[in-house]
């Protein structure tokens, strides 16, 4: 399938969305948990919501369970704001597969990570990338992120992607570079997006040019973190400054153990999510960060 040359809509993906974590009960997928959670996001304001990222634990559902959860999100969502829906795949073939499959479930959009693992060059993250824009119509934002693929998506090969393919609108940066944001943002065109891939970079990366974050805090704190984007984008800065120091600690103490361990206990702990499960290779928060985290999450009053 050609990529289209008709508008994408990449406005429609500026602002405060949530990577969703996956709950768990006893080894399944809790979508029960799941609805919760999709509720109390758009009911607390967020611009949108990325199933099956990173912190969706896309590396330990296995293919079904994978599309399952993108398409009940889906469902769930009901249309109330977009669902991107990660795709992503060390595999082109594999990666491609998903894409279409989402798309298919009703996806506003997709969120691919690079290739990881096997570290391929520039010209093959280049063309595998747009093997997966040739698979859809709809529009993909591309996601950086080489502390954990072990390669980053440069910018030249953004502005060559950019260029071939209309539907490749934007790139979660999250490579923590405020010069990369910097080049981005000066060097694509005034529509391509770029959003922050770290919580405790969304103000400056916002002050850069970037357009919002895709936020792990925001399973919890999803007003927050909209009001932080919000204030950033319209220029208050003083205002911005405020709240990104209430979420300081936040932004800080939700990293102490792989993600999304901590952010799932402290979902649990309030009440968004039944269980604090992970799946191996992932383990349980430590005891000696436990306290820490109750404490973090019993000094937000429910939103």
């Amino acid at each position: 399938m050609a990529s289209s040359s008709s508008a994408t809509g990449a406005s429609r993906f500026h602002g405060a969305f949530t990577a969703l974590v996956t709950p768990f009960k006893d080894g399944r997928v809790a979508y029960g948990d799941l609805a919760k959670l999709i509720d109390f996001q758009i009911g607390q304001g967020i611009d949108g919501l990325v199933s099956v990222g990173t912190t969706g634990e896309s590396p330990t559902l296995d293919l079904a369970e994978h599309l399952e959860v993108i398409a009940k999100t889906i469902e769930l969502t009901r249309g109330r704001v977009p669902v991107l829906a990660g795709t992503g795949s060390n595999s082109t073939s594999e990666a491609i597969a998903l894409t279409q499959h989402a798309d298919k479930a009703g996806a506003d959009a997709f969120l691919i990570v690079a290739p990881y693992y096997n570290k391929p060059s520039p010209e093959g993250i280049f063309q595998h990338f747009s093997a997966l824009a040739q698979s859809t119509n709809k529009p993909i934002m591309l996601y950086s992120i080489p502390g954990r693929c072990g390669v980053e998506i440069d910018v030249e090969t953004v502005v060559r992607l950019r260029e071939r393919h209309s539907n490749i609108v934007g790139i979660k940066e999250a490579g923590g570079k405020c010069a990369k944001v910097a080049q981005l943002v000066r060097t694509l065109d005034s529509d391509f997006v770029v959003t922050s891939g770290d919580d405790g970079l969304t103000l400056p990366f916002i002050s850069l040019g970037a357009r919002g974050v895709i936020s792990v805090a925001s399973n919890w704190l999803p007003k927050k973190v909209s009001q932080l984007v919000m204030l950033a984008r319209s220029g208050d800065g003083a205002g911005a400054i405020r709240v990104n120091n209430q979420l300081a600690d936040v932004f800080q103490k939700i990293f102490v153990e792989p993600n999304p361990v901590p952010i799932k206990h402290i979902l649990a702990r309030v009440g968004l999510i039944s269980s604090p499960e992970v799946r191996l290779p992932l383990v349980a928060l430590s005891e000696k960060n436990r306290a820490a985290l109750d404490a973090l999450a019993d000094s937000f009053p429910k939103e």
